[in-house]
């Protein structure tokens, strides 16, 4: 657990959306001591209660509006389907809490721009849960980045595949809940490109389309100046290795799998030479995006400088450009 002298009260946390990733976010809330977690909430009162009782949340709400109308929450975690992100995180906001909207932000950049904006009128934190981006050994592998340990940067590679059974019921395969590869899986390796090399000057994409419209495995090649690029895959239709790498003129980084999750990773110089960075690490990781949430509100920062409200703007928009490209649109766009 992590400990904090004469640390502040811990930030009292609501939790919308029961599914596996609000789950996680709920067990790893307890290995840290910035956070309480104090109501759970979902759209049937059976499967809020079983949530609340699982996690041991202090109540739970069926009623969003109930939720957000009390005085004893200072933070919300939306974890509903994507499609839900945008409605419920501008609800949030409007009541004052600071939001944390789980990835991918929004269904699209002009929804991100949105809640940027009225996150910045009314003078509320709000956050993307990239978690990935606050994991250690990705804040290593920034700090590497800094010192110039790779020389110039040339290329990364990054990719996300797992397998789901068939199902239309499910959210990955319904298209009016933001479903398929890109928008669940393909935000990652995306994401990652954006820490790395900001945003494209070009995007191409392919990809295979489902029965149910959404789609199954999507390709990305990320352009940049100088010549640099990404290749960003994910699939929901088979399990990679989940693997990611960044090389450089001097040096690469190999990133074990799963490259997103809590992990270790190897530096490779162009002579041969190999350092390697080990992170034991409990829980999930999830964690340590409430520990920035809880940075940032104490501090009285409207959003993280490591990341952004601009930054989940702009990937929303390379999601936007893939979309375009491949021929993806949701219903009610």
């Amino acid at each position: 657990m992590t400990t904090h002298p004469q640390a502040s009260p811990p930030l009292r946390w609501a939790i919308i959306g029961t599914g596996g990733i609000a789950n996680a976010f709920a067990d790893d809330l307890r290995l840290s001591d910035t956070a309480e977690l104090v109501a759970v909430c979902s759209r049937t009162a059976e499967r809020a209660e079983a949530f609340a009782r699982r996690t041991s949340a202090a109540r739970w709400h069926s009623d969003q509006a109930e939720l957000l109308a009390a005085d004893d929450i200072d933070v919300v975690y939306v974890a509903a389907p994507h499609s839900a992100h945008h409605e419920l995180a501008v609800a949030a906001i409007e009541a004052g809490k600071a939001v944390l909207v789980e990835k991918p932000f929004t269904i699209n950049r002009a929804q991100a721009e949105e809640l940027a904006k009225l996150a910045r009128s009314q003078g509320v934190f709000l956050m993307e849960a990239m978690w990935t981006r606050f994991l250690p050994h990705m804040i290593r592998i920034r700090d590497l980045l800094a010192q110039g340990r790779l020389g110039e940067l040339r290329m990364l590679t990054a990719e996300h595949g797992q397998w789901f059974r068939r199902d239309p019921a499910h959210r990955m395969f319904d298209p009016h809940l933001g479903g398929g590869a890109l928008l669940d899986l393909g935000v990652y390796p995306v994401s990652f490109a954006s820490m790395v090399f900001g945003a494209p000057s070009s995007v191409l994409a392919s990809a295979q389309f489902g029965d149910t419209g959404v789609d199954g495995q999507t390709a990305v090649l990320l352009q940049y100046e100088q010549g640099v690029q990404a290749v960003a895959t994910s699939t929901m239709q088979a399990r990679l290795d989940n693997r990611a790498s960044i090389a450089g003129t001097d040096a690469r980084i190999d990133i074990d799998p799963t490259w997103y999750r809590p992990t270790s990773f190897t530096l490779t110089e162009r002579t041969g030479a190999v350092e390697r960075y080990e992170f034991p690490e409990p829980g999930n990781g999830l964690r340590y995006q409430a520990e920035e949430v809880a940075r940032c509100v104490r501090a009285g920062l409207l959003e993280s400088p490591v990341m952004t409200l601009d930054e989940s703007c702009q990937i929303m928009g390379t999601m936007d450009d893939v979309r375009a490209q491949i021929g993806l649109r949701y219903p009610g766009e």
